[in-house]
């Protein structure tokens, strides 16, 4: 087990990670704040879903849930209808213009990772990926994918929906 020297120093980084996450907030197009670029990023992942499980992926409030999701579909981003098993539920689905919106913030945010990391290796930017991942599910975080590992160096991942949630 670590010692508490360790702890602490881990403190002072997850402080200093705000100055990460603020960075990467800054590529947002200004009509897109983080709590949709969260809605996006699960139902490009996750595909079409009720509010219910939306909620509880972002692992916020319902009333939470309900705004992200209307600025959203203002935008035309997402689509809302009844859901076919349950007259009083809504499914959630991401819109071609949604799926375009999260493709260019997935650009950006890779565009800043290359440039920020380029001194780091395909082996180092692999480790942060799975002691982050494994981070996150210590913590009991919902949205870490249980079934697919992060991806190694070498692996295509052209074909998978990037994991944004900038909050």
């Amino acid at each position: 087990m670590a010692g508490k020297a360790q702890y602490e120093e881990l403190i002072r980084q997850f402080s200093a990670f705000g100055a990460v996450k603020r960075e990467m907030g800054r590529l947002l197009p200004s009509d897109c704040p983080g709590g949709s670029v969260a809605v996006l990023t699960l139902l490009g992942r996750h595909g079409d879903m009720r509010m219910s499980k939306l909620a509880e992926l972002l692992a916020v409030d319902m009333s939470v849930t309900s705004r992200h999701v209307a600025h959203a579909a203002e935008r035309g981003w997402i689509e809302r209808f009844p859901d076919p098993a349950d007259k009083r539920s809504r499914i959630l689905r991401l819109t071609p213009a949604g799926q375009e919106q999260l493709d260019e913030i997935a650009e950006r945010s890779t565009q800043l990772l290359s440039h920020r990391l380029s001194d780091w290796s395909d082996d180092e930017v692999g480790q942060l990926s799975r002691l982050m991942a494994r981070l996150r599910a210590s913590f009991d975080d919902c949205r870490v994918p249980a079934a697919r590992p992060p991806a190694l160096s070498g692996d295509d991942t052209s074909t998978r929906t990037p994991a944004i949630t900038i909050k």
